[in-house]
């Protein structure tokens, strides 16, 4: 018996990353982590920093970084629009743990001129970076 699916696109203002039919996707919306499977009730939300699992029709697996957007869920398709959205085997690991030590060494800086809200901001956003790397080498 062939798996039930449903149509994603994965789009961001620079290009389409993904376009097809899923099995199911995890992603990590304004509330926590969701699941979408074939037959999801409707649903819009904003999604943050976080890792995008998609398991394609057949099975395999591919791994996205997004840095925030809108999930959308209907009955005929699941859309993504991403900020930023990058392949996770695109990822630079070494830029992703410089980003979180620099975002880290600001959140303690001693001295009044700290944007806390922006370093938490790029806090998340490596660690989003650096689980969707170590999603994909656990994949490999």
């Amino acid at each position: 018996m062939a798996a039930m699916t449903v149509n994603l696109n994965v789009v961001s203002a620079e290009e389409s990353l993904f376009s097809g039919r899923i099995e199911s996707l995890q992603i990590t919306g304004s509330e926590g982590e969701l699941g979408v499977m074939p037959g999801h009730a409707p649903l819009l939300t904003s999604l943050k920093p976080g890792m995008a699992r998609i398991v394609k029709q057949g099975g395999e697996e591919e791994v996205l970084y997004l840095s925030g957007g809108m999930l959308e869920v209907q009955p005929n398709g699941v859309t993504v629009l991403a900020d930023v959205a990058t392949r996770a085997d695109d990822l630079d690991q070494t830029a992703a743990e410089e980003a979180k030590q620099r975002a880290e060494e600001q959140m303690n800086a001693q001295d009044g001129n700290v944007d806390y809200a922006e370093a938490a901001i790029e806090l998340a956003r490596a660690v989003a970076q650096l689980r969707a790397i170590q999603a994909l080498k656990k994949k490999l």
